[in-house]
């Protein structure tokens, strides 16, 4: 279904070649995962959500609907191209793995795995023989690859089986999951445990985080360490430990009297995002909780150090975001998600106060100074990103889809390209309403083509 056609002018494309040197350089590439961009649903396991060449902006833009039946948070795309989605379906609330037509966004084949919690449909990646990992309902952990047969028909499998019941308890859930750079896989969990499997050896360890702390959002690996964002604290683990998950340091955080509006848990939204001007990795930022404006908290990677704690939005009434920065050189982009209205939260979230709350949005970038010494606003707007936004490299755009119009939780959803060097929108195409709700999830992009997962299945945007 085509839902619109971009036709006034938009900015002029930018060649790959001319590039955005202060957006670099990126984590080194993980040899356990597909190429970095499209490895997991944060793009690589730094979680930076960028990605190395240019998305469609540009040019005259049309965006197709593939219908699914289906909530699609997880779009994976592998060194051979394929496009794979891990959605759940609307009917049953049902995981499954899609292989997904590039061209359509339609599905050619789907493998059913078992029920977990409400983020077990989210976060997976794609290995280095790009198969997807991820850990299903009976808390086990599994590869699924992808393969074409007679008759050009495609098919999913399961390739490989492995229990987690010794660290997962069978009341908890595996929230998310991520290889290390030697290989061993690590995953997180509702209630608080930090595990790591390796392959090599067939032992599954784990390290339980203080009582009462929750796990709400997914993990982030660099060569240095493992980063674990808690309901009450950022965590960095030893990356290259044999045995149990080795604590490197904790540092706490401002988790605020409650959860607010547009957060699915108390405290942080977010997942620790990996960034910096010499490596790509010497940070580490979050947000908190802090009432009533949440902050944006950097800190060096190396020894838990914080070397920012600036507020955010401060002009609006309250802050908040369920969405992890984006993050690139010296600079990181962040959205306000407070009052987003989602369709359904996790059994366990607790109300929010208040109780309800208007979704005005705003998008921000803060750029750490170059001594180290704090960091700064360098723009803010109030764009109302309702997509986890991703950055091209190559031509300088923040991509995601925005709510925009005078209804408020009625406005219809458009595709945005903003300038990550001012905050001006650039391009924008107009999605549709509810049926295209993209949950505020990220997106990826694929050969100048940007997919989007939606409460309904995937949208598919090109240039015309």
């Amino acid at each position: 279904m085509v839902l619109g056609v971009l036709v006034a002018a938009a900015s002029p494309a930018v060649p790959a070649s001319a590039g955005y040197p202060e957006f670099g350089p990126p984590a080194p590439q993980n040899p356990a995962t597909a190429p970095a961009g499209g490895a997991s649903s944060h793009g690589d396991s730094a979680s930076a959500k960028t990605f190395a060449e240019p998305g469609p902006a540009g040019a005259p833009l049309t965006a197709t609907r593939a219908t699914l039946l289906a909530a699609c948070p997880t779009l994976l795309h592998g060194g051979d191209g394929q496009l794979l989605a891990l959605c759940t379906d609307v009917l049953g609330q049902t995981p499954a793995v899609h292989l997904l037509d590039r061209g359509t966004g339609n599905s050619l084949a789907r493998l059913s795995i078992a029920k977990g919690n409400l983020l077990g449909g989210v976060y997976a990646y794609l290995d280095d023989t790009d198969q997807v990992v991820v850990v299903d309902g009976n808390r086990d952990l599994l590869r699924i690859a992808h393969s074409r047969g007679l008759f050009g028909i495609w098919t999913l499998r399961v390739t490989q089986k492995v229990s987690l019941a010794a660290a997962v308890a069978a009341d908890d859930s595996v929230v998310g999951v991520l290889a290390g750079y030697d290989r061993r896989v690590w995953f997180i969990t509702a209630a608080g445990t930090v595990g790591v499997y390796d392959p090599a050896t067939g032992s599954v360890n784990a390290y339980r985080l203080p009582a009462g702390e929750r796990i709400a959002n997914s993990l982030s690996t660099v060569p240095a360490g493992v980063a674990v964002t808690s309901d009450h604290a950022l965590y960095l683990f030893a990356a290259d430990t044999p045995g149990i998950p080795v604590l490197r340091w904790r540092q706490a955080y401002d988790r605020g009297p409650a959860r607010k509006p547009g957060q699915l848990s108390w405290g942080s939204g977010a997942t620790p995002v990996f960034f910096g001007p010499a490596t790509g990795t010497e940070y580490v930022a979050i947000t908190d909780n802090a009432s009533p404006h949440m902050n944006l908290l950097v800190l060096r990677a190396a020894d838990g150090t914080v070397l920012c704690t600036r507020p955010l939005f401060t002009g609006k009434p309250a802050s908040g975001t369920e969405n992890a920065p984006v993050a690139a050189g010296r600079s990181v982009f962040l959205t306000n998600s407070y009052g987003y209205d989602y369709p359904a939260l996790p059994d366990d979230a607790g109300p929010s106060v208040p109780e309800d709350a208007p979704f005005t949005g705003g998008l921000t970038r803060v750029d750490v100074r170059a001594d180290g010494t704090g960091c700064d606003v360098v723009w803010e707007t109030g764009t109302r990103s309702a997509a986890l936004p991703r950055l091209s490299t190559a031509d300088g755009r923040l991509y995601t889809a925005v709510q925009d119009g005078l209804l408020g939780d009625l406005d219809p959803f458009y595709f945005a390209a903003v300038d990550a060097r001012t905050g001006a929108v650039s391009d924008q195409l107009l999605l549709g309403s509810a049926l295209v709700n993209p949950l505020q999830t990220a997106g990826t992009s694929r050969n100048g083509v940007y997919y989007q997962g939606t409460v309904t299945g995937v949208v598919r945007i090109a240039r015309q």
